[in-house]
C-alpha cells in the first residue's frame, strides 16, 4: 500500500478505515478481474485516489462533518455519476454530479461499486456510448 495512503487512512476512525480498506480491495478486485492493468493508488486533494490507463480516477473519502457516510468521488466532468443515477437511483445515494454516499451502518453494495468502478475505470473507451454502454 502507498504509504501516503496508508498515513491518510490511519488519521480516520477505526469503522470508516475498516469501511475504506473493503471498498479499496474492490477497487484492486475490480482491476484485475477485467484485466484493466496496473491501479496507480496516491493521494489527491486529501484522499486516496485509484486510477488506471484508459479510465478517470476513483477517489474515496470521510468527513468528520458526516461521520456516520464516507464518499466515492469520480470525476465531475465525465457522465458516470449521471449514468449511476439512470442505473441505480433507487439503491444508490448520489450527491451532485461527483460522488456516491456510503452509509457507514449499511452494507457495501458491492456489485454495484464494482459496476461503477469498472466504468470509471473503462471510461475513456466507453464514454461515447449510451448509458455508457451499460
Amino acid at each position: 500500500m502507498n504509504k501516503q495512503v496508508l498515513s491518510t487512512l490511519s488519521c480516520h476512525p477505526n469503522s470508516v478505515q475498516t469501511t475504506l480498506m473493503q471498498l479499496r480491495a474492490i477497487i484492486f478486485d475490480v482491476a484485475a478481474s477485467h484485466q484493466l492493468g496496473e491501479v496507480h493508488e496516491s493521494i489527491k486533494w486529501g484522499e486516496p485516489s485509484y486510477s488506471v490507463k484508459g479510465g478517470t480516477p476513483v477517489c474515496m473519502g470521510w468527513k468528520a462533518t458526516t461521520p456516520q457516510q464516507c464518499f466515492l468521488f469520480f470525476n465531475c466532468h465525465t457522465s458516470l455519476v449521471e449514468t449511476f443515477r439512470e442505473r441505480y437511483a433507487d439503491l444508490l445515494i448520489l450527491q451532485g454530479n461527483r460522488a456516491i454516499v456510503l452509509n457507514l451502518n449499511s452494507p457495501i453494495p458491492a456489485l454495484i461499486f464494482r459496476q461503477c468502478v469498472k466504468m470509471a475505470f473503462t471510461y475513456k473507451t466507453i464514454k461515447h456510448l449510451p448509458h455508457l454502454g451499460n
